[in-house]
């Protein structure tokens, strides 16, 4: 997809109310500004849009529109995505005008659906019921939550779309984080999104796809809960069996790291997974650190799995490994019905508290003593 350098943030072919347009703006403004504080984007906004005036000249709504433009190039998605997970400043409305913002920009580029994914799945995630299970949670239930951003969403699936669904299904059967970030899982799942394109903005993608990431958080957070009480499970077996230390340099740790350094950090990395974006060095570290304590009991980690792990018998499902094909115009105008409830899965934790999954393509310098403080970019 071609990257543009700038997009307007009007609908083709409409004539902006410049009323209208200010107002947008004008809401948008403490966001970008705060986005602009945490990342460190040196870019003022011009002196009636700081000054948050009423009415605004055309060229004070020009040079607003370009600064807004300007911080949507500089602002990538999983930026995006730390900022609403850790900050207080941007509530349901705010995600809504961030929403429009984006949804109606004439030119969408692969950065530009990237965080209308996210902030759909976020937005849905924020007014969920955390007793909300996943047989409850289907197109219908997520075209309801998102009403207020799509409006009324006509509830005929595509064909294509059943390929989130078999990817769903081989989520739920990973038993570790490591299988489900190095299975190729996820993969499946961005090229399912990147694949559909243009047909992705269609009402019921946009459900489907919020759906799908909504499910997958809550499959990545039992699976990264299950292997970070597996750790302190193993720790507490190797206590008891009179050891102080172990080999851990694989996680980036010492060759003697203590015991009881390890399971400090496990309970911090418990509180920072639930309230930050985890970027992909943390987690690497964690899939490591697991298989460290697994080395030192002397066992496979796949083999000491958690237990509430989705169940293997399952793994023979038609299409569950399925591959994920490019869908054709002609298949946008085809029907399926609902598939039958998956297998109920219900988790301790809230889905709003679930991180987001991606994995960084470059490590992050982290500090895994500081494991427990909000963290920000520096």
């Amino acid at each position: 997809m071609t990257q543009s350098q700038h997009s307007s943030s009007q609908p083709s072919g409409a004539s902006p109310d410049p009323a209208a347009l200010w107002s947008s703006l004008r809401r948008l403004h403490p966001i970008y500004a705060e986005l602009a504080r945490e990342f460190v984007i040196e870019m003022p906004a011009g002196a009636d849009l700081e000054a948050g005036v009423e009415t605004a000249a055309p060229e004070s709504i020009e040079q607003a529109q370009q600064w807004l433009n300007d911080m949507d190039e500089k602002i990538q998605v999983h930026q995006l995505r730390q900022f609403l997970q850790t900050s207080s400043v941007v509530d349901a409305d705010g995600l809504v005008a961030l929403l429009q913002h984006f949804l109606t920009k004439t030119t969408k580029t692969d950065s530009v659906r990237d965080k209308i994914d996210f902030l759909l799945v976020q937005y849905f995630s924020q007014g969920a019921p955390t007793e909300l299970d996943d047989n409850s949670a289907d197109l219908a239930h997520v075209a309801q939550g998102l009403e207020p951003v799509l409006g009324n969403v006509e509830l005929k699936a595509p064909v294509w779309l059943n390929a989130l669904d078999r990817v769903l299904d081989s989520a739920r059967r990973c038993r570790s984080l490591e299988e489900l970030l190095h299975g190729g899982v996820l993969d499946q799942g961005r090229k399912a999104k990147a694949q559909a394109g243009d047909l992705f903005y269609l009402p019921i993608a946009l459900v489907a796809f919020t759906r799908f990431g909504y499910l997958m958080r809550r499959v990545f957070f039992r699976l990264m809960l299950a292997d970070l009480n597996n750790i302190l499970d193993g720790l507490g077996e190797l206590e008891a069996k009179g050891v102080e230390t172990i080999d851990c340099r694989r996680a980036q740790f010492s060759a003697q790291e203590p015991i009881i350094r390890l399971r400090m950090i496990c309970q911090s990395w418990k509180v920072m997974f639930q309230a930050e974006y985890s970027s992909g060095q943390p987690l690497r570290m964690l899939v490591d650190l697991r298989a460290s304590v697994d080395s030192a009991l002397g066992r496979d980690s796949a083999a000491g799995s958690d237990a509430t792990a989705a169940p293997r018998a399952a793994a023979a499902a038609a299409g569950a490994g399925g591959s994920v094909t490019t869908p054709k115009p002609a298949e946008a105008s085809q029907t399926v019905p609902q598939t039958t409830a998956k297998p109920k899965a219900k988790f301790a934790a809230a889905a709003t508290d679930a991180p987001e999954f991606e994995i960084s393509a470059e490590p992050q310098e982290w500090n895994p003593d500081e494991g427990s403080q909000t963290g920000k970019k520096k």
